[in-house]
C-alpha cells in the first residue's frame, strides 16, 4: 500500500498560512523565505524525489498550477510537472495542468488512491485537505519544518476539534538556520 506523506512549513505557534508570501493576505507572509538554506533546500528536493504522486487541496493546486507549468529544471519543476497530481475538490470542474486528476471524496477516493499501484504520495500545504486526511486516519507520515518564529495568528494545522491523534517520532534534526525538521509516523 502507498503511503501518504504530509509536509508542512509551520511556525512555533502552529501557523502554516502564507509561508511563501502571497498565498493569503497574512501580514507576515513570506516568513519561510527568511530561513532558506542549502540544507533545508536539499531536504525538500530529496523529499520530492522520494515520491511519485502529489495530492493537493484545491487552493494549493490552483497556486501550483498557476506557477509550476511555466518552470523547468532540476529538483522541483521537472518532477512536479511530470508526476501525477490529484486534487481533492467538490467544486473544481476541470484541470489544465499536465497529468492532473480530480478526486471528489476524501474518505473514499483518497483511500482508493492509497490502495492503488505506485509509489508514495506527497501532500504539500493543503490545510483543509490535511485536516480531513487526519480525521479519516489516512496520513502515514507527517513531516514538519518548524521555523523559529511566532507570527501571532493565522491558519493552523491542528484545530480545537478535540480529536486525539498520536504520532511516533521517526527522525529529527536541527538545521544550521534554527529550523527543526521533524518526521512523525501517524499511529
Amino acid at each position: 500500500m502507498r503511503k501518504i506523506i504530509v509536509t508542512e512549513f509551520i511556525t512555533l505557534d502552529g501557523v502554516i498560512e502564507a509561508p511563501g508570501g502571497n498565498e493569503t493576505s497574512h501580514p507576515h507572509g513570506g516568513w519561510q523565505f527568511k530561513y532558506s538554506s542549502p540544507e533545508t533546500g536539499k531536504y525538500k528536493v530529496d523529499e520530492l524525489a522520494s515520491v511519485d504522486t502529489l495530492l493537493l487541496g484545491k487552493i494549493t493546486y490552483e497556486k501550483f498550477a498557476a506557477y509550476w507549468p511555466n518552470q523547468t529544471g532540476g529538483g522541483f519543476a521537472d518532477p512536479i510537472n511530470r508526476m501525477p497530481k490529484y486534487v481533492v475538490s467538490r467544486s473544481l470542474q476541470k484541470t489544465e495542468w499536465n497529468n492532473s486528476h480530480i478526486l471528489r471524496d476524501v474518505a473514499g477516493d483518497v483511500a482508493a488512491l492509497k490502495k492503488s499501484d505506485g509509489g508514495d504520495i506527497l501532500v504539500y500545504g493543503s490545510a483543509t485537505l490535511v485536516k480531513a486526511l487526519l480525521h479519516h486516519d489516512l496520513i502515514d507520515e507527517l513531516r514538519l519544518m518548524v521555523f523559529p518564529l511566532s507570527i501571532g495568528g493565522g491558519l493552523r494545522l491542528f484545530d480545537d476539534n478535540l480529536e486525539l491523534k498520536k504520532f511516533e517520532l521517526k527522525h529529527s534534526r536541527a538545521a544550521d538556520n534554527g529550523v527543526l525538521i521533524l518526521e512523525y509516523r501517524c499511529s
